[in-house]
C-alpha cells in the first residue's frame, strides 16, 4: 500500500484551505485556535505535511466542525479527483 497518497493529500489541502476560509480565520488564526505553527497550517494546506488523528481533530474542532463530516468531505474530494483522472487516460 502507497503510504503517500497524493491524491488524498491534495484533497485534504483543499479542503482545509476551503474551511479555514469559508470560517472567515488566517492561517495564523487558526494556528492560535488548534495551539499548533501557522508554518505547519501552511504546510497541511500546501501538502507538504500530513497530519495526525489529533491534529486533524484539533483543526476540526477549532472550525466547529465534526471530524467524521471533514474525513467524508476529503474522500468525496479525492474520489472525485481520481475520477476525473480515470477519465482522461
Amino acid at each position: 500500500m502507497e503510504r503517500k497518497n497524493q491524491a488524498l493529500m491534495a484533497a485534504y489541502a483543499r479542503v482545509l484551505r476551503e474551511k479555514r476560509k469559508a470560517a472567515n480565520l488566517s492561517q495564523e488564526e487558526l494556528a492560535f485556535r488548534t495551539d499548533l505553527s501557522m508554518s505547519y497550517i501552511s504546510f497541511l494546506e500546501t501538502c507538504r505535511r500530513q497530519p495526525t488523528l489529533t491534529v486533524m481533530d484539533a483543526i476540526c474542532r477549532a472550525l466547529d466542525l465534526s471530524l467524521t463530516d471533514f474525513v467524508g468531505q476529503v474522500e468525496r474530494a479525492a474520489s472525485e479527483k481520481s475520477a476525473k483522472k480515470q477519465k482522461r487516460t
